[in-house]
């Protein structure tokens, strides 16, 4: 099978959640869902910025990752039947399709559908895995770099003098993405910014020199 396939069957499983889903639009800092709730629904985002966090055993908010259009949330509850383990909330406004979780059960008895819903769980897990080695081997500078190189792949748009980001994000909740203190995180854009490597504006950044990036990140040379 190759990638068009799988694509293919993931865009199935979106169709699916918009038949027997309804619109629904939440404003910045409202909450989808929160981390133990009962999973009663799933959610598929048309437009807009997710926040995934949780909350560790001292209080502090631990940024897990961010979701946007097209992805699927929410899922994992309705498949293991555990409480929610974590809290999405948007980061701006976004649009988004709630569909009852009966939907996807029913959609995952189509072999196609499931097979979209692997695709998502595997990648999610890669992501993880690469996260993972990213903390154990990448100083500050080499983490951030790394999710700058993500939301430039995900979510920029190319300029002309560079690649343009939407960063909608605190600095408190960027160092908690990149597993790092504030002050470190502030610290490595500034050493991006002296490099020439962005230039950084309200909730937004300009790439210019990717190449720079992914040898901080220590990632292959693209091509």
């Amino acid at each position: 099978m190759d990638v068009a396939e799988l694509v293919s069957d993931a865009d199935l499983l979106s169709g699916a959640l918009r038949r027997d889903g309804h619109g629904q639009r939440y404003r910045r800092g409202q909450a989808l869902f929160t981390e133990g709730d009962r999973a009663e629904r799933v959610f598929l985002i048309e437009s807009g910025w997710v926040l995934i966090s949780s909350t560790s055993p001292e209080g502090r908010e631990i940024v897990l990752g961010i979701r946007g259009s097209g992805e699927i949330i929410g899922e994992m509850s309705m498949l293991d039947g555990a409480a929610r383990s974590a809290t999405a909330v948007a980061i701006g406004d976004v649009d988004a399709i709630v569909s009852p979780g009966a939907t996807l059960n029913r959609a995952l008895q189509d072999a196609a559908a499931a097979r979209g819903l692997v695709l998502i769980l595997a990648a999610r897990l890669r992501d993880a895995d690469r996260t993972r080695i990213q903390f154990a081997t990448l100083d500050t500078l080499g983490r951030v770099a790394e999710r700058l190189l993500e939301l430039s792949e995900r979510f920029g748009h190319d300029t002309g003098n560079g690649i343009a980001v939407e960063l909608p994000l605190s600095q408190e909740q960027l160092a908690s993405w990149c597993g790092a203190s504030r002050e470190s995180t502030v610290k490595a854009l500034g050493t991006l910014r002296s490099l020439h490597c962005i230039t950084t504006g309200r909730q937004s950044l300009v790439i210019h020199d990717l190449v720079a990036l992914r040898v901080h990140a220590r990632r292959r040379p693209s091509g």
